[in-house]
């Protein structure tokens, strides 16, 4: 299996390539990074580039599963325009061209809150990605709605606290289906649909991610 990923230096990313690496189904492995990376493998072409013309490297987007990883905050882009711009511009054009360069499966990562009708600027951002990469219509697409995730060393000091408060309600019986979930375990669950992927468009709900991680 050759993979193409986006957003292999963010902590799902990150584990998702350290998983492609060591995994004996994979073969080939090309990571398509804003700044290089700090690993190396046999397996592993890193590719430099720029997202916004991300066109002049199509070349590189061509396997067997595409992982769209790439994400950022409203705070480290400075406004909804820029976070716009990385979060669905830059993964949407990923998608068509790997479309267009014939990869049958599509595995993205979105939000547990993702709904292009919703008043809330980062859920409707969501909801309108999947929506656009459902209309690809690729064979497989794989979408990933996790709730709130456990990065190591994350500087994230919005996500750490709502990590903490959900963990706390969990602990009183409430928003089970909200666990925070490791990455690690994101990671893995991802991988295995890209062994064996459904045909179709798949939407994996936080309850039934947390179900398969074993959580």
């Amino acid at each position: 299996m050759k993979a193409v990923i986006i957003g292999a230096t963010g902590s799902t990313g990150n584990e998702l390539l350290q998983l492609l690496m060591a995994s004996k189904d994979v073969s080939e492995i090309v990571a398509l990074v804003r700044k290089p990376l700090t690993v190396s493998h046999s397996k592993l072409t890193t590719v430099v580039v720029d997202f916004s013309r991300l066109g002049q490297w199509a070349s590189y987007i061509s396997g067997d599963v595409a992982f769209s990883c790439l994400g950022t905050t409203l705070r480290a882009a400075g406004s909804q325009k820029a976070q716009y711009v990385v979060d669905y511009e830059y993964q949407y054009e990923f998608a068509k061209l790997a479309k267009a360069n014939g990869i049958p499966t599509f595995i993205l990562i979105s939000s547990s809150t993702a709904n292009p009708n919703s008043f809330l600027f980062y859920s409707q951002m969501k909801g309108k990605l999947e929506k656009s990469v459902e209309a690809l219509d690729f064979t497989n697409v794989g979408v990933f709605r996790p709730g709130p995730l456990i990065r190591p060393e994350t500087d994230r000091t919005g996500e750490k606290i709502g990590v903490s408060v959900i963990s706390f309600l969990n602990k009183v019986g409430l928003f089970r289906k909200m666990a925070p979930l490791p990455v690690n375990d994101l990671a893995r669950l991802m991988l295995q649909y890209a062994r064996n992927p459904p045909s179709g468009h798949r939407i994996q709900q936080s309850g039934q991610i947390l179900k398969e991680a074993g959580h």
